[in-house]
């Protein structure tokens, strides 16, 4: 943040503020009541948006951009969600936090709150809903199947190594060609 109050670069500062910092509740792990009120210190717009609605993001995320590309300097925005389950496969949050807590959360499932609202003022209904659900399985199972075809994680084939220096940069910079070239000795 110091370098985006200082230089004023085109950029947006996204915060997203689930609440859980791994296991300890986001109270706990940082001084202030919000992450937006950091931005101010800074002299950056701030703002703390409802992450799980999705049109109050989109929006103030478009106005960020308009402004960054108006040259008009950095935003931060935070945006304030809810971690629904567990951190990472070896996470197991009923030991930090009550079962049911995820229940209470106000926010909802922002995929569900935009299509009741869709839904709400008549651009959306249920058959449209279940075909792009099918749709969307039938490409995911499509691109898997085809994915496996190139092999998998677990049984190869494995690229090689020198692999990890192409398609990264249009121009390669002096320092990952001198790695380039170490790597094939």
């Amino acid at each position: 943040m110091n370098f985006a109050s200082t230089f004023k670069p085109p950029v947006i500062l996204n915060v997203v503020n689930n609440q859980w910092a791994i296991s300890t509740h986001a109270n706990l792990a940082t001084g202030g009541r919000t992450f937006a009120e950091r931005g101010l210190a800074y002299d950056i717009p701030s703002f703390r948006v409802d992450g799980n609605d999705f049109l109050a993001l989109y929006s103030i995320t478009k106005w960020a951009r308009d402004r960054a590309s108006a040259g008009m300097g950095p935003t931060h925005i935070e945006v304030y969600t809810y971690r629904a389950g567990a951190h990472s496969s070896s996470d197991d949050p009923s030991a930090y936090r009550p079962n049911d807590e995820a229940a209470c959360w106000p926010g909802g499932d922002p995929i569900q709150r935009l299509k009741d609202h869709l839904v709400l003022i008549g651009e959306w209904d249920e058959e449209k809903h279940e075909a792009l659900a099918q749709k969307i399985d039938d490409e995911v199972m499509a691109a898997y199947k085809e994915a496996c075809e190139f092999g998998d994680l677990a049984s190869g084939p494995y690229p090689p190594a020198s692999t990890i220096f192409t398609e990264v940069y249009e121009t390669v910079p002096w320092h990952i060609q001198e790695q380039r070239e170490e790597l094939g000795k």
